[in-house]
């Protein structure tokens, strides 16, 4: 499979991926808990791996093994909990992320019961929420007690409800919400790192963008 792995370029400001790969790099985080094409969950404490992997494939809820591209991951050392059947599971991951040693985990994860299961997995971890559109008003309330960085997508929910809550907010088209001291320290270091000029201010949450997606569900 030609399926690239690695890349050291930002697609987005403040993609999941980018978020997690610049945790990485400032040694907030020492493995990220990730989704990939052709493999699965996988766990990997490389910066270009998870830019590689997340930030080139979003929206990705059920994949089949690729065998090539599992080989390429475990090469660069990556781990594959299930090279058979390439399961997309936030707690196997958990697992085998701390079977394999690492302490400072981040998952990213899609759905409220996914983001509880992981805060009940590990208090401590950095849970990053993603795949929100359609989220209804109780799960946008679940996901905003137990995740540390949530993305808006085109939820409406997301937006009212964790938008609220957040005690940082990047961009406004598509939101990134940091929910907690965690989550608001790694949009800081993203911000840190952005070559281009930022405005930063203080403002009651959520900012509106003009060119945020329409419709936003539920309209």
């Amino acid at each position: 499979a030609k399926r690239e792995i690695f890349s050291k370029v930002s697609f987005v400001g403040f993609g999941a991926s980018e978020l997690l790969s610049t945790a990485l790099e400032a040694e907030i985080i020492d493995a990220a808990i990730i989704a990939c094409d052709g493999a699965g969950t996988v766990i990997t404490d490389r910066p270009d791996m998870v830019q590689g992997i997340g930030g080139r494939m979003s929206g990705l809820v059920k994949t089949s093994p690729i065998p090539e591209v599992i080989q390429n991951i475990r090469k660069a050392g990556g781990i594959v909990p299930d090279p058979e059947d390439a399961t997309i599971d936030p707690a196997l991951g958990i697992r085998a992320a701390r079977e394999a040693g690492y302490q400072r985990l981040a998952i990213t994860v899609a759905g409220p019961d996914a983001a509880e299961n992981a805060r009940k997995a590990d208090p401590k971890m950095i849970i990053v929420v993603v795949h929100t559109t359609g989220l209804t008003d109780d799960d946008a309330e679940r996901i905003s007690r137990c995740a540390d960085i949530v993305t808006s997508c085109a939820s409406q929910t997301v937006r009212t409800i964790c938008g609220s809550r957040a005690l940082i907010q990047a961009g406004k088209a598509i939101p990134v919400f940091g929910m907690t001291q965690q989550g608001k320290e790694v949009i800081i270091e993203r911000l840190r790192v952005i070559p281009d000029p930022l405005l930063v201010i203080g403002t009651p949450l959520p900012v509106k963008g003009e060119s945020e997606p329409r419709p936003l569900i539920p309209e």
